[in-house]
């Protein structure tokens, strides 16, 4: 009997510590697809919450990460999710890739009243208030590098080229009107959409060839994710197709998708994003230094990778501030909060939980870096974009009207979480 009650006490015992823990919910694809994205992002949030449980951790407790692996299967990704805050009851979810599975957790984490961190470029045209958006809205990323080859490069026909779902049908529908508000024709713009996965390039690469053939300089905007990057590049490069014939501006190609293709025939091919492993900052130079002394010399470093670093950081600054890890108080003490980015600028949460962020041009180089040609001061997030009319008149506040959709030409908070 004593045995037994002594065993019972320390059962006890490790009980109440797994429950005073503070427990960090990482939702990241590590097999199918995505996995080629997202389990550098897995590996970044243990990066991260090592260094900050070295530190002595939040309020005094230690952080627990919990990893589970949605394997790129778009409906896991919910059920993860509420394996995430029901069972294991995380404080907090850092993940996400694809915009279908943010769109899958979304209800989750609603109903749940959960907290999730999404560090991914996406389409903006939704506002949750259990969702801060760390990653780049299209007038971060999408609208500037569309300026870009209308400005600097001269493009005349457009091609965009996207995996099939949501984010690249939005994004395309965004950039669809805003090319035409420019000027450019409908019969001038060739969409294709492709599922995830996809291998064969042959007659898409053939037909944005096929595009420029009256002399009009062409440009691809990819927002192609995953894996089937590797094989669009390779049909460009076989096809004989430089960056000075077509250039192609990637939305969802950094280093780490690099870092598995020859880019030798990639080099001066662009992309857009808010973070470059070559930013020549001190403070993008210790983080560089810290991830490959933990992760090894051919471990790169990537935009998303940049949005948790300060995304953690800001949530790790609101449950001090707090006092406590409770989602509504943590939200309250999130705005406002500002954390210096790896680019040189301070980040700053917005009411309509988005950061303000620079826009960054890269170029590839040959040793699958980034050669930075373009950068702009930090320009605040949308969620609603400035270029759809059923947009436009939307507004995101949740510090003060604690609305995600307040419409300024009825002065009412719609209740729909989105209109897409």
């Amino acid at each position: 009997m004593k045995k037994l009650l002594i065993a019972s006490a320390l059962v006890f015992g490790v009980a109440s510590q797994a429950v005073a823990d503070i427990k960090v919910g990482i939702l990241h694809s590590l097999s199918g697809t995505m996995a080629i994205s997202e389990t550098t992002l897995k590996d970044t949030m243990l990066m991260l919450i090592d260094q900050q449980n070295a530190k002595g951790g939040i309020l005094g407790e230690k952080i627990v990460p919990v990893v589970v692996d949605p394997a790129s299967n778009w409906p896991l990704f919910a059920e993860k999710a509420r394996e995430l805050l029901t069972v294991h009851k995380v404080d907090v979810m850092f993940g996400n890739w694809t915009s279908v599975s943010r769109k899958s957790v979304l209800p989750v984490v609603e109903e749940l009243n959960g907290l999730l961190f999404y560090p991914v470029q996406y389409e903006g045209e939704e506002s949750s208030k259990n969702v801060f958006y760390t990653g780049a809205a299209p007038n971060q990323q999408a609208i500037p590098a569309t300026d870009y080859f209308l400005e600097e490069l001269g493009v005349e026909k457009f091609a965009l080229l996207g995996t099939d779902y949501v984010y690249p049908r939005t994004t395309n529908k965004i950039l669809e009107q805003y090319l035409k508000d420019k000027g450019i024709a409908a019969s001038d713009i060739f969409v294709n959409y492709t599922p995830f996965g996809h291998a064969d390039w042959s007659k898409i690469v053939a037909d944005v060839v096929a595009l420029g053939a009256d002399g009009k300089k062409v440009g691809v905007i990819s927002t192609i994710n995953g894996d089937a990057n590797v094989g669009f590049y390779k049909e460009l490069a076989a096809a004989g197709v430089s960056a000075d014939d077509i250039p192609v501006v990637a939305f969802s190609v950094g280093e780490e998708e690099l870092s598995g293709l020859d880019t030798s025939n990639l080099v001066g091919h662009l992309a857009a994003w808010n973070y470059f492993q070559s930013a020549d900052t001190t403070e993008n130079a210790e983080f560089i230094k810290i991830w490959k002394e933990k992760m090894g010399n051919k471990r790169v470093t990537n935009d998303p990778m940049e949005a948790h670093y300060i995304g953690f950081n800001m949530w790790v600054e609101a449950v001090t501030k707090a006092g406590t890890t409770d989602v509504d108080k943590v939200r309250e003490n999130m705005y406002g909060l500002t954390f210096p980015n790896l680019t040189g600028g301070i980040a700053k949460m917005l009411p309509n939980h988005h950061l303000s962020k620079p826009v960054l041009i890269g170029e590839i180089t040959a040793d699958g870096q980034f050669d930075i040609i373009s950068k702009t001061a930090e320009v605040p997030g949308d969620a609603w974009t400035d270029f759809l009319p059923e947009s436009k008149v939307l507004v995101s506040d949740w510090q003060d009207l604690k609305c995600g959709m307040y419409n300024k030409t009825t002065a009412s908070c719609v209740q729909l979480k989105s209109i897409y």
